[in-house]
């Protein structure tokens, strides 16, 4: 039938010729057919001719030593030159407009998100709780440059301010639940951040990211510092998860499984830190009487914890 004609036909033909292991010359002859109506005969045809010839060969590479004087090594972080200048709230306010006002898809967007990201960094907590008073509003698209910069800014005051937003309802859930995953890399976690996060776990509507997104924190931060687990606000959050066990994991009912579920995987993420909850853990491993799911969550909970 017409429609199992083949339409198009190519052919390619290369010469190439080489001399110890280097290529010297390469000719290519390339055709291309185009039938559209095969009973009548008709169609186009391209051909194309390409010649590649090698004109000379570098026995070494000129290298001056001066031009590597200004090169080093370095990571692939972002890095911005450290500013003597007093970052202030009206210059920070001036740039999120700036970023409304440029669209959305060009290199001055991108520029300006960065810069405002690394200005918040210079910011202290009445000043970032000022700046959102003043720069809480939506630009196009409901966009919301400040929401989307905070977590990437990774300080105290940063996290003290999304804390507070978190707990006063001011953000839509799917950005709490950002400002959540978010905590899991910041780099440099301080005992101030997970004190003003710990009381998040405490309140009904805390969701499983604030529970794994707390104690990754938790993780990282005694990852960086020895006996992590005798700063208070580590104690803290431990205690809140060790209240949420009880004595040996008794199962209420199937919603308060799922709770229980979650605040075991919580303890497992928390590693070092939870090493104060072994022994509530191993209860909850070894009663028989539990449900599996309970048992096996209870087991999982020591991947992080030392065997010593």
């Amino acid at each position: 039938s017409q429609s199992e004609q083949q339409i198009l036909s190519s052919q390619l033909e290369c010469v190439q010729s080489i001399k110890d292991g280097v290529l010297e010359e390469a000719e290519c002859t390339e055709s291309d057919r185009v039938t559209l109506f095969p009973q009548q005969g008709s169609g186009a045809e391209t051909q194309t001719q390409s010649a590649l010839k090698l004109l000379q060969v570098e026995t070494e590479t000129p290298y001056n030593k001066r031009d590597s004087e200004d090169l080093y090594v370095t990571s692939i972080l972002y890095e911005r030159e450290v500013t003597k200048r007093e970052v202030t709230g009206a210059e920070v306010t001036e740039l999120v407009w700036k970023l409304c006002l440029a669209h959305s898809a060009s290199y001055e967007t991108a520029d300006l998100f960065m810069a405002l990201v690394f200005e918040l960094q210079h910011l202290s907590l009445e000043a970032l709780r000022g700046l959102w008073q003043r720069s809480s509003f939506k630009c196009r698209d409901n966009w919301q440059p400040l929401i989307d910069a905070l977590p990437s800014c990774a300080t105290e005051a940063c996290v003290v301010l999304m804390k507070d937003l978190i707990a006063s309802g001011e953000v839509e859930e799917d950005k709490v639940e950002y400002f959540f995953w978010s905590f899991s890399f910041i780099p440099n976690p301080t005992s101030g951040m997970i004190e003003s996060l710990a009381p998040l776990l405490k309140s009904p509507r805390a969701s499983q990211s604030c529970f794994l997104g707390v104690t990754a924190l938790v993780h990282r931060f005694c990852s960086a510092h020895n006996s992590c687990d005798v700063v208070p606000a580590v104690q803290n959050v431990m205690r809140t998860l060790g209240e949420f066990l009880g004595e040996n994991c008794t199962v209420q009912d199937s919603e308060h499984l799922s709770k229980l579920q979650l605040v075991l995987k919580a303890i497992g993420n928390a590693g070092l830190a939870a090493a104060s909850l072994a022994p509530a853990v191993s209860s909850c491993a070894a009663l028989r009487s539990h449900p599996v799911e309970i048992r096996l969550a209870a087991v999982q909970a020591f991947r992080r914890i030392p065997c010593s």
